[in-house]
């Protein structure tokens, strides 16, 4: 299951994360994963204090975003970096690394995150292509958009063929590792939130213990 967020930041955000990263230290998007020969990028110096100020306004964002809780059921999020593709730069199909180096402890990759800074219009090609099976999704997210995807999940950046393609990447953690728990408590609470006002009380109550006696046993 994915989310789709069109307005996890603000239009403030926006020009304010897109200003920083044209002062923001970029390096050979390989150093973050030397072995992988299909990744041809650029990526943010994680030393760099100018886009570290801009990964702490895109965490915010994630951290507010009442929809994306619901969704994640964060445990710990990975400081989000800027990736760049210009023209020619692509990233093959690939499924992200299990473990994250994080701090003392390796930070579990359960969800991927996209977050997109520029304008659609302003570049060609560069979509975030999700393999299922023997489908594909093609994503072009709107500047602010973000998506949410299981870190299982085989999928690529299609090559720039024109303009650059400016996004912010991160990783989280999720009290919920499994994938089909997390969709079915996410699905659970949409049904509460659009129905449990018209529900009878014994109804609504019924429907709020199943919640809470699912993640007394899911929840890690």
């Amino acid at each position: 299951m994915f989310l789709q967020i069109d307005n996890l930041l603000a239009a403030a955000e926006v020009q304010s994360v897109t200003e920083l990263a044209r002062r923001t230290r970029f390096i050979n998007g390989r150093a973050s994963n030397p072995r992988n020969t299909t990744q041809n990028n650029l990526i943010q110096d994680p030393t760099d204090p100018v886009g570290q100020r801009a990964s702490q306004i895109v965490l915010g964002a994630i951290q507010r975003s009442e929809e994306a809780r619901n969704f994640l059921w964060p445990n710990r999020i990975a400081v989000p970096q800027f990736l760049r593709y210009g023209q020619g730069m692509t990233y093959g199909a690939h499924v992200d690394a299990a473990l994250m180096n994080l701090a003392a402890q390796p930070l579990r990759s359960d969800v991927s995150c996209t977050v997109f800074l520029s304008d659609p219009a302003g570049y060609e090609g560069g979509e975030l292509v999700i393999h299922l099976g023997t489908e594909t999704v093609r994503i072009k997210g709107g500047a602010g958009s973000a998506v949410f995807y299981p870190s299982t999940t085989l999928h690529e950046v299609a090559p720039v063929a024109a303009g650059e393609r400016l996004v912010m990447i991160t990783f989280i953690e999720s009290q919920l590792p499994d994938a089909a728990q997390r969709e079915l408590l996410y699905t659970l609470n949409e049904v509460r939130a659009l129905e449990g006002l018209n529900m009878q009380w014994h109804n609504r109550m019924s429907l709020e213990s199943v919640i809470a006696n699912l993640l007394r046993m899911w929840v890690r």
